[in-house]
């Protein structure tokens, strides 16, 4: 079942203010864990972490940011 166009907006306002913080935390918490990695190696890693949470959710984002297809009042200009 396909998530509305509303649905997907709250979604992903949810997840752009909890979880991508809370995904922040815990990438920097693990990567913590180990001894510090040469400096090109970890941003590589961080380049790799912050595009990685992304990938699973695009469909949430996609076509979040265009007006409702939906909606009946395309008079807004």
């Amino acid at each position: 079942m396909a998530l509305s166009y509303k649905a997907r907006r709250r979604l992903s306002l949810l997840i752009l203010l909890v979880g991508l913080p809370l995904y922040i935390i815990v990438a920097v918490n693990v990567i913590a864990l180990f001894e510090r990695p040469p400096f090109l190696l970890e941003i590589v890693v961080y380049v790799v972490l912050g595009i990685a949470w992304a990938l699973p959710l695009k469909f949430v984002f996609r076509g979040v940011s265009r007006d409702d297809p939906e909606d009946s009042n395309t008079d807004r200009h």
